[in-house]
């Protein structure tokens, strides 16, 4: 077979890469790619958004099979366009992906079906929101973008101050353009996160195993929020108790809900969940394989990933194994210095092999470029290092032990990843 992944980043790296495996996969491409991608797959210079030059470059290609990564094509109905002219593509159709692109369609379906969320409101109005937050008088309070936001769309307001100060950058500033001309209040939730991914052919759902994404810049969850600086996996909260509890009352609604809606799920569902004193509930949606949890999960999978996302598309998920190995796996995320403020790109990156790799570690790429055969930095988030083990802890000691042999000038991680 011949693929084609869509994306340029560490998810789209630990795709390729697991594709690889494959015997079925003949030959990988990736639009756009990166450095690191770009050693394991032909990378074509196609943005991600660009529907018509993906389905073109398919049908000139001959491309058997398109993995559609990103939050943006998804929404934007990539695969739709790619069903349309004969091209098989994993993903959901747009209009499924609006269980990411739209919370207020995300809440508005669980509060429908009776799916566990937090409290909530909406409004298009920053001064009707504020008077909302005011009469309410709790803090903290969430205030969250109802579009796409490259997974920074969320404020935790912890007084009348910051609620303010939130919708103003939002709705007034408009800091994620017209994905905040509405915004949902939520009430502050707690309890241990958790990150599910699913297999979902629409109507059969195959959870895979569980992970922890630390999404806060520095050490002791301190800091503004990131895409995520570092996963591991298994999540140690998440019991075999909890994993049928979820199944029951949030994974399996979900997908009988979206049908319901007339809007069938096909691809991978992610469930970030938080579990509270009152039970698992759901924090969000994504319709696609999360960044970093792929990095920690797709390592730990048997099956081979081709037959799993050839029975997701042809919906007969429900006759195909989905084996996961007992291991544990643990991804650190080496960050451009400054991130997720402004940083500086094209610094050279040391200690990398001539494929970007290190020994006793695997190495996926987030944001780098590859010139002359040698790497650079390109992005916030640069390289995702990440290593398995018999143990959390043996995973993690292999991943900050290949860490200390990389190195570019104001590299940034996180030194308690699974602390």
């Amino acid at each position: 077979m011949k693929i084609l992944v869509i994306g340029g980043g560490g998810r789209e790296h630990a795709i390729v890469r697991k594709l690889r495996e494959s015997p079925k996969a003949e030959q990988i491409y990736c639009a756009p790619g990166n450095g690191g991608i770009s050693k394991d797959a032909v990378c074509v210079d196609i943005p991600v958004t660009d529907i018509d030059g993906v389905v073109r470059f398919s049908r000139e290609n001959k491309i058997d099979l398109v993995f559609v990564a990103p939050d943006d094509p998804l929404a934007a109905g990539m695969v739709d366009a790619l069903e349309a002219a004969g091209i098989a593509a994993f993903g959901p159709h747009a209009n499924a992906a609006v269980i990411e692109s739209s919370k207020v369609f995300s809440k508005e379906l669980m509060r429908k079906y009776g799916i566990p969320t937090a409290d909530y409101a909406v409004f298009n109005d920053p001064g009707k929101a504020l008077a909302y937050i005011e009469s309410r008088g709790e803090y903290p309070v969430v205030v969250k973008a109802d579009g796409l936001a490259l997974g920074k769309g969320v404020i935790i307001a912890a007084d009348h101050g910051e609620a303010q100060a939130a919708l103003k950058s939002i709705m007034e500033d408009k800091i994620f353009g017209a994905s905040g001309n509405q915004v949902v209040i939520e009430e502050f939730i707690t309890g241990p996160e958790v990150s599910v991914l699913a297999f979902t052919d629409g109507k059969c759902i195959k959870p895979m195993v569980s992970s922890k994404d630390h999404k806060r810049a520095f050490d002791g969850n301190k800091g503004p929020n990131t895409g995520g600086m570092g996963t591991i996996s298994p999540n140690p909260h998440y019991t075999d108790e909890i994993a049928e509890q979820c199944m029951r009352s949030i994974f399996l609604p979900t997908v009988q809900a979206m049908c319901r809606e007339g809007r069938p799920f096909k691809g991978c569902l992610y469930f970030g969940l938080m579990l509270t004193k009152d039970g698992p509930k759901v924090i969000e949606y994504n319709s696609r394989f999360g960044d970093p949890e792929t990095q920690v999960v797709l390592p730990r999978m048997k099956t081979d990933f081709v037959d799993v996302l050839q029975a997701v598309m042809e919906e007969r998920l429900e006759s195909q194994p989905v084996e996961w190995s007992e291991a544990a796996c643990a991804c650190v995320v080496m960050a451009s210095g400054g991130y997720p403020g402004k940083y500086p790109k094209g610094l050279e990156i040391t200690g990398l092999d001539a494929d970007g790799q290190v020994s006793g570690a695997t190495v996926y790429h987030a944001g780098t470029a590859c010139k002359d055969g040698r790497f650079y930095t390109g992005g916030g988030r640069v390289l995702g290092v990440t290593a398995m083990g018999g143990t959390l802890e043996e995973a993690l000691r292999g991943a900050y032990a290949a860490v200390e042999k990389i190195h570019f000038e104001g590299a940034q991680y996180r030194r308690d990843i699974g602390k």
